[in-house]
């Protein structure tokens, strides 16, 4: 007689859609939880990058000072770039980022063109254009490489394949807004009787940088600690990377103007970046609240928004003798 074993047949582990809905459910709130917290840390270490990059520049521009004895000069004019064989004064026709380059260790940059015949030198002056340094870029902004070129060609370089510009500026200070595009030629530049513009005597911007300057501690009256030098600028979101922006479309290495420059006069507060609004020379950041800026001293500090504007003012000024308070 044969007979067959019966086994009891336990019911399989498992989990039921319900239970797998739950679990689905479960997470999707854990990662809206945690993304904002992780968007937040992301957020603090661009600032921070960004912080260090103008603790950079600040010594960067107080080096320069220390050798030179005075600031990065703001150049020819905004449609020049710099020079390596015009030394650091009112005969170099960059502005001022390519005057600290020396000093933030870009030394090969700023001689690309070094010593060269005119036509070579115009060639390696295009591949300059084309050179960008990640310091000069804000991480919370955009990739810091060759953008499109959207501006006039600098009368001392060929033309070059894009240009690279930089999320900084100096500040001209709280008072009167100018720029200048510059003489036509070295030899203009050059002539004695050359007609520069007259507000560079009779009525310069009161901050630290402006055409031609050569503005040394001694004239920092309000004090090095009171004074914005180099600071993050406003950029429209809708042009970062088209060089349509009229405060973003020449060369990092050009003269002063409002592409390299920023005030802080009435007027122009500091903004924080926002699509379809044009601030050409406002400063301003893609920071959420604040805005970053390192003083003549070498401090770097972040800035509301929202800081009253004759503060602003006289932070950017350097002469008004008028009190000042860190916000």
């Amino acid at each position: 007689m044969r007979y067959r074993s019966q086994r009891s047949c336990a019911p399989s582990a498992g989990f039921t859609l319900v239970e797998l809905l739950v679990v689905i459910a479960i997470i999707g709130i854990l990662i809206a939880l945690l993304l904002p917290a992780v968007q937040a840390a992301r957020e603090a270490a661009r600032r921070s990058q960004c912080i260090n990059q103008l603790k950079q520049m600040g010594l960067g521009g107080i080096n320069h000072h220390d050798t030179h004895k005075h600031f990065p000069t703001g150049g020819w004019g905004y449609d020049w770039v710099g020079d390596p064989d015009r030394g650091y004064g009112k005969g170099q026709p960059g502005g001022w980022i390519y005057n600290i380059l020396p000093f933030v260790e870009q030394q090969t940059i700023h001689d690309l063109p070094s010593g060269m015949a005119a036509a070579a030198k115009k060639t390696a002056t295009a591949r300059m254009i084309e050179t960008p340094i990640p310091m000069f870029g804000c991480p919370s902004r955009r990739p810091h490489v060759t953008y499109p070129l959207f501006a006039d060609i600098p009368p001392n370089s060929d033309k070059p394949n894009g240009m690279v510009r930089s999320d900084f500026a100096v500040s001209i200070g709280g008072g009167s807004v100018y720029e200048f595009s510059g003489p036509t030629s070295f030899a203009q530049g050059e002539d004695p009787t050359f007609v520069w513009p007259a507000w560079i005597k009779d009525d310069p911007p009161p901050g630290v940088n402006h055409t031609r300057s050569e503005i040394a501690i001694r004239h920092i009256s309000d004090g090095t600690s009171n004074t914005y030098f180099f600071g993050e600028k406003y950029l429209n979101p809708d042009t970062y990377k088209t060089g349509r922006d009229g405060g973003d479309k020449e060369s990092m290495y050009a003269g002063q103007g409002n592409d390299t420059s920023r005030s802080s006069r009435l007027g122009l507060p500091p903004l924080q970046d926002t699509p379809g609004i044009g601030a050409s020379w406002s400063f301003g950041s893609a920071h959420p609240s604040t805005w970053n800026v390192v003083f003549c001293d070498g401090s770097v500090h972040s800035i509301s928004y929202s800081i009253d504007a004759e503060m602003h003012r006289r932070l950017g000024t350097r002469n008004d003798g008028l009190p000042v308070e860190l916000p």
